[in-house]
């Protein structure tokens, strides 16, 4: 399950207080059983079309699922690594604060990742690491940014209701601090 960290009071929350949290923020969060990945595909982050098309036949229940409760109408599966090419640059780009047009949807299904968001009045900026599992639809227009953890690897599962809606617009904020 993801843990949140919440940067201005330094509080770390666990469990049943994720949920809370993130639902007070407009947050949508939820699990996906991480059984339903191929035993041959855990821990692989190097992936054919394949293989990604394998991520999303296993996931298909939960992906309509989704899709229909919130309009989503496309779908891919994202593979990042150390084997990814140009992965330090990416990171940079992905670390810059940013809005889209509509929700920014993961379910991780391999390795981890983490989104730091900014919360509602009063709350700042907190960073929700998520495990595979862990399925966060960022609300459109919220300041945000992805990135990875220690270990550089993450596989999931993305949802778009158009992907050119999905353009990271930059949001200036003095009040965020790497």
């Amino acid at each position: 399950m993801a843990q949140i960290y919440i940067r201005n009071s330094g509080k770390r929350l666990e469990s049943e207080e994720v949920r809370s949290f993130l639902e007070e923020q407009g947050v949508l969060y939820e699990q996906w059983p991480t059984e339903k990945l191929p035993e041959h595909l855990r821990e692989k982050f190097v992936l054919n079309e394949e293989e990604q098309e394998e991520i999303l036949k296993a996931y298909q229940e939960e992906i309509q699922s989704l899709a229909k409760r919130n309009g989503y109408v496309q779908w891919d599966v994202v593979a990042l690594s150390e084997a990814t090419e140009n992965l330090d640059e990416l990171l940079k780009k992905f670390e810059n604060v940013h809005t889209h047009s509509e929700d920014e949807v993961r379910a991780i299904v391999s390795g981890n990742g983490i989104f730091t968001i900014k919360g509602k009045e009063g709350t700042g900026y907190f960073d929700v690491e998520l495990s595979p599992g862990d399925v966060i639809s960022v609300p459109e227009n919220t300041p945000h940014f992805f990135t990875l953890m220690e270990n550089r690897k993450v596989v999931a599962v993305r949802l778009f209701i158009d992907p050119s809606g999905w353009v990271a617009h930059p949001y200036q904020d003095p009040e965020f601090t790497a």
